[in-house]
């Protein structure tokens, strides 16, 4: 399957499950994961991994919509297996899943192609809520997290951004994609691309979701 193929798969799922890879090396953390996602019949786990070279292997191999990616592991890391998988496949979506302490460490993995941050002691809700919309094609960020998503340079000054940016950010933090943005506001799927990479650039952001992160943390959006 090439990689427009994946997209086209993301964006076209309709009723079907989301599929689920849980990556993490600790054992009792990914039956906890994958008994929460299981009450949910709109999602399917359909694998597991303790490592981020097992995890490259099993995505090429199963072709999951969504990865919940532990971001500490033995050997290869979560920033670097996001990094590998995002880029072979575009149209899956990874979700990095750190413990409270970790904070820190996610302003490394904001280059690494990752749609949503969540913490492993959010509640159950939230994480079956971030694995929907990230398959949906939006990005979600645990709020408690957002103050660690910002660069130095991007801090130095509050971003102006217009009534309709926010209002499309907003959307996409809700999980809403592209197309679905457009119809809700009576314009084109290209001007909704237009808007978010000029939101990009005035937020210093190189993906979207850390664009999401940073309207967050600005409360420019709710």
């Amino acid at each position: 399957m090439s990689s427009s193929q994946e997209a086209e798969k993301a964006s076209e799922r309709g009723t079907e499950q989301v599929r689920v890879l849980v990556v993490d090396d600790h054992a009792a953390v990914r039956e906890g994961v994958k008994m929460i996602l299981a009450r949910d019949r709109e999602i399917a786990v359909i694998g597991e991994s303790s490592n981020g070279d097992a995890a490259i292997e099993m995505a090429d191999r199963r072709r999951p919509d969504v990865i919940l990616m532990d971001v500490r592991m033995r050997g290869m890391d979560g920033f670097e297996a996001t990094r590998r998988i995002t880029a072979a496949h575009p149209g899956m979506a990874v979700i990095l899943y750190t413990a409270f302490g970790e904070r820190g460490l996610l302003a490394e993995g904001l280059d690494c192609g990752a749609r949503g941050y969540v913490l492993k002691d959010a509640p159950p809700d939230d994480i079956v809520r971030a694995v929907k919309r990230v398959a949906e094609g939006g990005a979600y960020v645990d709020p408690t997290l957002a103050s660690e998503l910002v660069s130095p340079k991007a801090t130095e000054r509050l971003p102006a951004l217009s009534t309709r940016e926010r209002e499309i950010l907003g959307l996409l933090a809700n999980g809403f994609s592209n197309p679905e943005i457009a119809s809700r506001l009576f314009i084109s799927p290209e001007t909704v691309r237009t808007h978010v990479r000029n939101a990009m650039t005035k937020l210093e952001a190189d993906t979207r979701t850390q664009a999401v992160a940073l309207a967050l943390r600005y409360a420019l959006i709710d």
